[in-house]
Parts: structure tokens; sequence; C-alpha cells
């Protein structure tokens, strides 16, 4: 199918927003390498981290074949500097305690987890074909989520509490994922992606269904934390940035 130029800058948009995101969560994801709260815990957020960095590759390769910069430079050396990551706020924030985390991750791989099931119906088929392979990767991020709130969610006094404060501090920043892109019109119209409003719906769902089995209700009065799909980021995101490509800044063009 060919694509007009307009078509092809709201996927780019579209893109960029997915692969930033994977790379973002995949960095901090990793940060727990070594300090979990128990060793199952600490090898399955080491893998979750693996998985999202090999997924954000994808897609940057994916962008590349659009035109972009190739992936290694794309993540780690892009020229527009820190303003020109499009993750969202939840994805950067650093990883706090284990409640934390283990929410940002519900709520994270549950949006994912329904992307990328749209997209794999996509009319773009380099991306439809992608997001069949990563869907079946994403849907077990799903079920540890699942398991450990669900688990969480209904057991100490002191477990639940501290998951309850947990989604009130992420919940305003998740709702941050479903922030318009370039051109949501046009990418529905292309039967490229149905829109962001469709998918947080189909969200909101989903973390029902798991949530009405605790004892973890989800704030009624919750603002959106926006700017992250338009490179507007909090501060956490420099320092991370700075962590990250620091190896890589060292010789940006060598060949590992």
């Amino acid at each position: 199918m060919n694509y007009s130029e307009k078509e092809i800058e709201a996927l780019k948009d579209l893109l960029y927003r997915i692969a930033d995101d994977q790379l973002i969560m995949g960095h901090r994801n990793s940060e727990w390498t070594g300090l979990g709260p128990t060793l199952e815990e600490d090898i399955a957020f080491s893998s979750m981290a693996q998985d999202k960095i090999g997924h954000a590759h994808v897609i940057y390769q994916l962008l590349y074949q659009l035109g972009e910069i190739d992936p290694d430079q794309n993540a780690f050396n892009r020229p527009t500097g820190q303003k020109g990551f499009k993750n969202t706020h939840l994805t950067e924030q650093p990883i706090n305690d284990y409640a934390f985390s283990l929410m940002r991750h519900f709520f994270f791989d549950h949006a994912e987890l329904i992307r990328f099931s749209l997209l794999a119906e996509t009319s773009f088929t380099p991306l439809a074909q992608i997001a069949r392979k990563l869907r079946g990767e994403i849907k077990y991020h799903v079920l540890h989520a699942n398991t450990w709130i669900e688990q969480l969610g209904n057991a100490t006094e002191e477990s639940i509490a501290r998951l309850q404060t947990a989604i009130n501090e992420t919940f305003p920043m998740a709702l941050g994922i479903f922030e318009e892109g370039l051109d949501e019109e046009t990418l529905a119209s292309a039967n490229i992606f149905k829109g962001e409003a469709f998918l947080k719906e189909e969200w909101m769902k989903e973390i029902q269904l798991v949530l009405v089995k605790t004892k973890l209700t989800l704030p009624t009065d919750a603002e959106a934390v926006l700017g992250g799909r338009k490179g507007y980021h909090s501060n956490d995101l420099k320092p991370l940035l700075e962590e990250m490509t620091e190896v890589f800044a060292i010789d940006p063009s060598a060949e590992w």
C-alpha cells in the first residue's frame, strides 16, 4: 500500500512514541537487576528489560527503513537531544520502591498489549508482522503483572496500602500514555492505528477486570500528566539518558 507524505509522518510519530517508551521502560526495568525483592523478581524484571530494549530496536529499525537515522544513533545519539524523545512521563520515573515499579509495569504493559494487538491488524504490513510477534512476548509481561497485583492486592494491610499509594502516584502518569500524537485522524483514515482514545477505552476495561479482584481502587479525579509525546519531560529523563549513553558517548562511531 502506498502512503502519502502526511501519512508517513504520522506513522513515524507513532513509531517514535512506541520505540521511545520501550527503550526508556527497558532501561528503568534493568535497574532492578540485583535489587529485586526476591530472586524470581530480580530475574523477571531483568528479562522484561531485555525484551523491551529488543522491542525498541526492532521499531527503530523500522524507522530506519522509513528514512530515519540508524537504530543505535537514534537511541543513543539523537541529534535533537532530550526534547526529541517522545516517551511518556510514566516510563522515565526512577524505579522507587517495588510497589511503584510493579504498578507502573501493570499499567504500561496492559496498554502495550492492547496497542500491539491493534497494530497486528494495521494496514502497514511491516508493522503488522512485528506487532504479531511482540504481542506474544508482552502477554507474558501482563501475566506477570496481573499475578502479583492480584496476590499483593489481597494480601496484608501493608501490601494493599503500598500498592494503593503506588496507584495514586502512577495512574495520572499512566493516563499520559494516551496523549494524542501528531495526526490521529490520518492514522485512523489510513487504517494504520485506531487512535489513543480507543486504546485508552479498551485499557480501562482491561485493568478494571484485574483490579476488581483486589482491594485496590483507581482515583476518580486523576488528571493526565501530558507533554512527553510532544518532547516535554520531567527532570528525571536527562540523567537517565546521560547514564544510558555514557558508554556509547566514548566513541559514537564504534561498531559494537
